[in-house]
């Protein structure tokens, strides 16, 4: 199954703030907020929605086609992806711009504050999908992830216009987007993934009531953080998939890309939502354990073990068959 995985790609600077960023909010003040927090630690890690997902779809096995805008800064960042698996063939080389950067300070509550540099991103505009399509032969899914918004639009009607299964997973640009464009990029999906807020922002701000938006894409799938995901089909009961176990939480940077990464490596084995939502659950475990979103160490038989224990013996059982030992 190819899959082509869309979306930003970016160096993310991660700093940790010892306290609350509530402590330091005044209500009736906002609209003068003049903050200033002493991060305690920097870390300057690989990252963006799009590589993140590339490269936990890769160590689960696949040979995911990432798609994105990058500077000339991206050699040693290629490198990586590639020793693991990714395809980059189709990455743009800016010849101007840097590969794009995410800054985020995340306090004791695990509550962050991010700031994100487009630059090289804002020219996945150019990007095409018909070459990649002709390069690889075909493409099964396209997930169209947070981008330049208008490669993002442009990812998601040429998906249309060549009857291309795509999944929308507009993420963070739902913060800056208005109604008509959110409405432009879920019409017809296959597949929606949020997180509960960003499902709250989506139905405020197209004017669609989750009923409606089921009327429009196949499934919505809804991470929850500490209270897992849900996954929601019109006309069945929603499925309940909690989180994997216990873990020791030390930085969310990245924890929804690897559900997204699990999640896909396990529909492109066959396996069914609450299977694939275990997955990725059991993915994104590994992440919040470390700091960094490409920072783990992934070994099959422990994520089997590791799945076993949370999900039981079946579901071990079933992703197992399809992990290289």
């Amino acid at each position: 199954m190819n899959i082509a995985i869309t979306g930003s790609i970016a160096t993310d600077h991660l700093m940790t703030f010892s306290g609350r960023f509530a402590d330091s909010l005044v209500v009736e003040q906002l609209d003068k907020i003049s903050l200033s927090f002493l991060a305690d630690e920097l870390q300057v890690r690989r990252g963006g929605v799009a590589a993140n997902i590339a490269f936990g779809m890769a160590n689960l096995g696949l040979r995911p086609v990432l798609v994105g805008a990058v500077g000339e800064d991206f050699v040693d960042y290629r490198s990586w992806l590639e020793r693991h698996g990714v395809d980059c063939d189709s990455v743009h080389v800016s010849e101007t711009k840097h590969t794009a950067r995410f800054v985020c300070t995340t306090d004791d509550d695990q509550a962050q504050i991010a700031t994100f540099y487009a630059g090289a991103m804002a020219e996945a505009r150019e990007i095409e999908l018909a070459p990649i399509v002709q390069r690889v032969g075909s493409l099964d899914l396209v997930l169209v992830g947070a981008n330049d918004p208008e490669g993002m639009r442009r990812h998601t009607q040429e998906c249309r216009t060549r009857k291309i299964p795509f999944i929308a997973d507009p993420s963070q640009q739902l913060a800056f987007a208005d109604g008509p464009f959110i409405r432009d990029l879920i019409e017809g999906a296959e597949w929606l993934f949020t997180n509960e807020y960003e499902a709250h922002l989506t139905e405020q701000k197209t004017g669609w009531s989750g009923e409606e938006i089921l009327d429009r894409v196949g499934t919505r799938v809804i991470t929850k953080g500490k209270d897992g995901a849900v996954i929601l089909r019109k006309g069945e009961k929603p499925i309940e998939v909690p989180v994997a176990g216990q873990v020791t939480a030390v930085e969310p940077t990245g924890v929804g890309d690897a559900f997204r990464a699990g999640f896909l490596a396990a529909l492109s084995w066959g396996l069914e939502p609450e299977r694939c939502a275990q997955v990725g659950s059991t993915l994104a475990a590994y992440v919040v354990e470390t700091v960094g979103t490409q920072e783990y160490d992934l070994r099959a038989a422990h994520f089997v073990d590791r799945l076993k224990a949370a999900y039981g013996e079946d579901s071990a059982t079933d992703v197992a068959a399809h992990l290289n030992p």
